[in-house]
């Protein structure tokens, strides 16, 4: 059994460490928030994730997992230390490391034995580097350590999932023994582990969700192209899916990303890029891409109930994805804030995410359900995709509505049905408004004709 502490106890941090001790390890999880790590100890969490209550419950009853505000109690004989706490964006979009520094300042003032420090969070490339230089020049005494990154690629909502069945672990360090060790750790999780060198490593994480991000404002740009051409951008994108270049994931026309990691670490390596002297402008055209989208999306709206002023508008998903609590970013502020500045009032429902909501919107009424949401409004505007909405009864939210204006965010209904019942309904990128396309295998194709 391995011990283990883990930096931070937010999406990464919390998942990980429990992830961890599910695995067989002693893990001590440790922050600074002492309401956050108190919650914790009666097993209250902090974020809201699928099947992670249950998870940490477990290994706390069975003595794997603790909580502590202590950093000499938590890295008392531990032999590897994860560094999992926030990098929001700074001013000019650069990673705001000030966490980072705080942390591994504070591992070197209270570690007494040889540790591993592993980077989990997503931090600029040669933070590794910066790191290691902390922690010696922080140290009381003089003690053995190494720095090792090792990225997350944790989806929230699926993050429990995520972290047990990796595509692969990337593990970046100087020391090789070190980098060795971690990859000890993740041997259970029998996915590929790749060993490189710490800035790579680090790039890697920044590369791989400017890609996904990218995918994202392509399919969005196509969306828009197709709605002036007349085609069907979800029928697009299913056929452009079955070529294995390219892949069906991530090709969903929608509001665009958001959340915690696409739009910082995009802004982040563009920044890096522009400070090295680099012009980055394929980042700056897909960050571009996902503004408009938002603001596509709320011009449509607008020009759908002749103005927003004296109108009552209800939103329908404030997340920035389903099966989440998360608002960071989220295309639902902004949204409601716009809406809101042009006189109108607004309701919104959310399965979860609600209690954050209310803080960051308290202007927008928050509803019991989707059908609430829909009582009187002039138009409903569907942006985060749960699945609850996808089985609303359609015909009971149009009677409940004013007036029944539907714009689809996510594209989760069928654009003649919805019409059939009488809606004003506009999606995105759905510019062909007929049966759709049928898809045969070749014993189908040969039986059909």
């Amino acid at each position: 059994m391995k011990q283990i502490c883990v930096v931070g106890v937010g999406y990464v941090g919390l998942v990980t460490a429990a992830c961890f001790a599910d695995l067989g390890n002693r893990v001590i999880a440790l922050d600074i928030d002492e309401e956050k790590i108190e919650g914790l100890k009666a097993l209250k969490m902090p974020i809201y994730e699928p099947g992670l209550e249950e998870l940490v419950e477990r290994n706390v009853k069975s003595g794997r997992i603790t909580f502590t505000t202590s950093y000499a109690d938590a890295l008392d004989s531990t032999e590897f230390a994860f560094i999992a706490v926030g990098t929001p964006s700074g001013v000019d979009g650069e990673a705001d490391l000030q966490y980072v520094a705080a942390a591994a300042r504070s591992i070197a003032e209270h570690m007494q034995d040889n540790l591993i420090i592993i980077n989990k969070s997503t931090v600029p490339v040669g933070t590794g580097d910066w790191v290691a230089d902390i922690v010696r020049d922080s140290q009381v005494k003089p003690v053995p350590f190494a720095v090792v990154s090792c990225p997350e690629f944790l989806r929230e909502g699926s993050a429990i999932s995520d972290f047990m069945n990796p595509h692969r672990t990337i593990l970046g360090s100087l020391d090789r023994e070190a980098a060795e060790k971690v990859a000890q750790l993740h041997l259970p999780l029998r996915a590929p582990i790749m060993i490189t060198d710490l800035r790579t490593a680090e790039m890697i994480k920044y590369a791989s969700n400017a890609f996904l991000a990218t995918k994202i404002s392509f399919i969005n740009e196509m969306a828009n192209i197709c709605e002036a051409l007349g085609a069907d951008v979800k029928e697009v994108a299913v056929g452009m899916g079955y070529d294995n270049r390219i892949g069906p994931h991530f090709l969903e026309a929608g509001m665009g990303y958001g959340g915690s990691c696409f739009p910082k670490d995009v802004l982040a390596l563009a920044h890096m890029a522009a400070e090295k002297g680099r012009h980055p402008q394929l980042l700056r055209a897909v960050m571009e891409i996902n503004s408009d989208r938002r603001r596509t999306a709320i011009e449509d709206l607008r020009r759908m109930v002749g103005g927003f002023a004296g109108k009552q508008i209800g939103i329908l998903g404030l997340a920035f994805k389903p099966n989440t609590d998360d608002m960071r970013d989220a295309p639902a502020v902004d949204i409601a804030a716009a809406i809101l500045a042009e006189g109108a009032t607004v309701k919104a429902y959310d399965p979860v995410a609600m209690k954050v909501a209310r803080n960051l919107l308290p202007e927008v009424q928050m509803c019991r359900d989707a059908y609430e949401a829909a009582q009187d409004s002039d138009a409903l505007i569907v942006v985060t995709d749960w699945n609850e909405f996808k089985q609303l009864d359609l015909r009971q939210v149009r009677d409940l509505m004013r007036t029944p204006v539907l714009y689809d965010g996510r594209n989760i209904y069928d654009p003649a049905t919805v019409r059939a019942l009488g809606y004003n309904y506009r999606a995105i990128g759905r510019g062909f408004d007929g049966n759709g396309t049928t898809t045969y295998t070749i014993d189908e194709f040969t039986t059909a004709v």
